[in-house]
């Protein structure tokens, strides 16, 4: 009878003659791997590689998400459809993005992050050309339900990838930077609406972005494999060959194998997880109620009520975005040097004062200024969002619970609360109310993320979850 050893995630899995697993020793003739699998916190290469690819991610995320809102005012004239209508073909399609908020990170739990990170991208930019081509509102929903499952897995993958090769101290500030070219992404979609779709319409609008994409589709895929992950699978191999020789285990090693071995969805709502649960689906459905109303129709409110043409509200992203990507980037730092909530809390806070004061002004002059400090901490908050809901997992698990937290957050944020959203609209016959409520959330999210979120900041991801 053998006994064997199997070293935590993030160390190296040994057998009785100690080493690494194979599955690593294939992965380590590789530079870039290499790079990433020790335990220096020193940075190459390969690092800021891997934020590209994350960062690439997120940008083209961002001009999803925002293209489609800056031709909502144009696709509601052109198919002749109303808001209620409207709202729900978006319901339809942001169901679809739920189903691939799952089912991507559940596949990365089972066959690594580095190749579904390509393909995401790569099923966007095939996929953006048949939207353009919709010759009826039906048509747009069902090519916007592919678009959305194709890429909602960003949501999670990217910042996993980071969060398992970048050194703890940085953590924060790279998720929050790289997070930060949603903003970009965003500003760019806003000058592509300002500049292509008032003279060319929205088809050829929504056309740039898959073009573009095909540029990231390299980049993604050259990226190294997460060590995390391939140690698991090593650690899982060692102790089932163990098993089969009729070896003993260790207690963690026992206790680690009963939970891999036999994953399941049921095991993101055991007992002992449902703290970090709790937790990351509070901080997830949060960041989607509060910005589910400003995705949806912010351009909408901006040319109803605030007379602003197609031109003008989409320069207005341009700089929105910018605006955003420095308060991503600012809270990013914040919440590695001064800790996870209040890198939270100042942002929340700030967004909730300066959106407050935009929603009661007029003036464009104003609507402007007040707008660009607003996005600011709105934008800003997602740097400690994402984050935390990277990091308060298990590896052998982390990708199918982000899954799991980010489906149930979409579902509630962009699928349930736009219901609330419209119906204050029909009633009141104003988006005022519905933007009112967007400062509200951001003071209770805070209050919230005070009592109930944990500090993370410098911790290695085993010493969070195990």
């Amino acid at each position: 009878m053998s006994t064997t050893t199997v070293g935590a995630d993030i160390g190296v899995a040994t057998g009785p003659a100690g080493g690494m697993g194979p599955l690593e020793q294939k992965y380590m003739q590789y530079e870039n791997y290499r790079n990433v699998a020790g335990t220096s916190d020193k940075l190459t290469r390969t690092h800021w590689h891997i934020a590209t690819a994350n960062g690439a991610g997120w940008g083209f995320d961002g001009m999803d998400g925002v293209i489609f809102a800056l031709i909502s005012p144009l696709i509601i004239k052109e198919f002749a459809v109303s808001i209620p209508d409207y709202r729900s073909g978006l319901q339809i399609a942001l169901g679809f993005s739920v189903l691939g908020l799952y089912f991507w990170p559940w596949l990365s739990d089972r066959f690594g992050r580095r190749t579904l990170l390509a393909l995401n991208i790569a099923l966007f930019s095939l996929l953006m050309p048949v939207v353009a081509l919709s010759p009826t509102f039906a048509w747009f929903v069902a090519a916007r339900c592919a678009v959305g499952f194709a890429l909602s897995g960003e949501w999670a993958l990217g910042s996993m990838l980071v969060a398992e090769t970048w050194p703890a101290r940085l953590r924060g500030r790279i998720i929050s930077t790289t997070r930060a070219t949603w903003c970009l992404g965003a500003s760019f979609a806003g000058a592509i609406t300002g500049i292509v779709a008032t003279d060319w319409g929205w088809r050829v609008a929504v056309i740039v972005p898959g073009v573009i994409a095909l540029l990231a589709i390299y980049v993604r895929a050259t990226c190294p494999e997460s060590p995390y992950w391939v140690r698991a699978q090593d650690r899982k191999r060692r102790i089932s060959e163990t098993l089969t020789r009729g070896g003993k285990l260790s207690t963690d090693d026992q206790a680690w194998y009963n939970k891999a071995d036999g994953f399941s969805l049921a095991q993101v709502f055991a007992r002992e997880n449902w703290g970090p649960l709790a937790v990351a689906v509070f901080v997830a459905c949060c960041s989607t109620a509060i910005f589910g109303t400003v995705g949806g129709w912010m351009p909408l409110y901006l040319q109803t009520e605030k007379h602003f043409s197609t031109f003008e509200y989409s320069m207005f992203y341009v700089g929105w975005g910018i605006s955003g990507f420095f308060g991503l980037c600012v809270a990013g730092w914040l919440a590695d040097n001064i800790g996870r909530r209040l890198g939270f809390i100042v942002t929340l806070i700030e967004g909730a004062i300066f959106i407050t004061l935009w929603i009661y002004t007029d003036s464009h002059l104003l609507l402007w200024t007040f707008g660009m400090l607003w996005s600011f901490g709105f934008l800003g908050f997602w740097g400690p969002s994402t984050t935390l809901t990277a990091e308060v997992f298990p590896t052998r698990m982390r990708g199918t619970s982000n899954g799991v937290v980010w489906a149930i957050a979409y579902a509630v944020g962009f699928i349930l609360f736009p219901f609330f959203t419209v119906y204050l609209q029909q009633t009141t016959g104003s988006f005022q109310l519905s933007f009112l409520c967007i400062p509200i959330l951001m003071v209770a999210m805070a209050m919230g993320v005070l009592l109930m979120v944990p500090e993370h900041s410098g911790k290695e991801l085993n010493a969070i979850a195990t």
